[in-house]
């Protein structure tokens, strides 16, 4: 085997190493940032904004970050920032799936876990779902530990229950554009719009007053074009009350003709191993982000 090849072998069997249960987080998330980024991290002085993730996430112990990660909890935040008219219609919540009404339920209706991310269940027709096939996905999500493979510490103490809520729908096919606020001390930055999240999956990046911004983001589909939302100004002013605390967060809505939605709170998003392009990118957002001793 070539010199090469043989030290990424032995760097991709350390880093399996690494990813075990005994590792503990702060050592595994440093690994886990230098081998994506190739690169030390500097939590002395970060200037780069996956720099401040990463010392969030080692460092920043506030309340508010756990409340902001559990998918149920998060709805009374909401609810004491900006109302509850902004809130998806909650239809079910429970520590146990076999309880889910689904003879009740609207045609149209979403499943997901409070205790994690990037898990979810769309259903468009509730005649053709399959019921014991979704509890049972519903049950591994519970036995999961999002905590144990991100190494994030909002979700370690997450009560881990299954939430049914209204499906918002734009228009815009199985899922609504999912607009996601970088917002920094109150302000919005920078606005990712996804598009097709289960279909054709697109992407844009714009600034408040709707100019494009020349970045491809990571994840996120092929760059495209989105016109702006229809509460755009409504979007906003929500987002400046629900992150007016907060150095750094992102915000996540969807919009419809009829009405703004809630979509939820984002303290660490990519959980620090997001990569742009261009990578000066990562130097933009982080300029940004005023960071003190805490990393908050």
């Amino acid at each position: 085997m070539r010199p090469v090849k043989l030290l990424k072998s032995s760097c991709r069997r350390l880093l399996n190493r690494f990813s075990s249960d005994w590792v503990p987080d702060r050592p595994l998330l440093v690994w886990r940032y230098i081998a994506r980024h190739r690169r030390l991290p500097n939590l002395v002085r970060p200037t780069r904004f996956t720099e401040k993730i990463l010392r969030r996430i080692m460092f920043d112990r506030r309340p508010i970050l756990a409340v902001m990660a559990d998918k149920f909890a998060v709805r009374e935040h909401v609810r004491q920032r900006v109302g509850e008219h902004l809130l998806p219609e909650l239809l079910h919540v429970t520590t146990d799936p076999r309880t889910i009404p689904f003879d009740t339920l609207p045609e149209k209706f979403v499943v997901k876990p409070t205790h994690g991310a990037n898990w979810v269940r769309v259903v468009t027709d509730r005649s053709l779902v399959d019921r014991r096939e979704l509890i049972a996905t519903c049950q591994g999500w519970l036995r999961q530990n999002y905590h144990a493979v991100t190494r994030e510490w909002a979700y370690r103490n997450v009560t881990p229950r299954i939430v049914v809520e209204e499906l918002i729908d734009d228009g815009n096919g199985i899922t609504p554009h999912d607009y996601k606020l970088f917002m920094f001390n109150g302000r919005t930055e920078f606005i990712l719009v996804i598009m097709g999240r289960f279909e054709e999956r697109s992407h844009a990046v714009l600034t408040p007053d709707w100019q494009p911004v020349d970045v491809i983001w990571p994840y996120t589909g092929r760059p495209g074009t989105a016109a702006p939302p229809p509460h755009l100004a409504e979007m906003l002013r929500a987002a400046e009350q629900l992150g007016r605390d907060m150095d750094f967060v992102r915000i996540d809505f969807y919009d419809t003709p009829e009405k703004l939605f809630f979509g939820e709170l984002t303290a660490t998003p990519g959980c620090s191993l997001e990569r742009w392009e261009p990578a000066s990118f990562d130097r933009t957002l982080g300029s940004y982000w005023t960071v003190g001793r805490t990393g908050r």
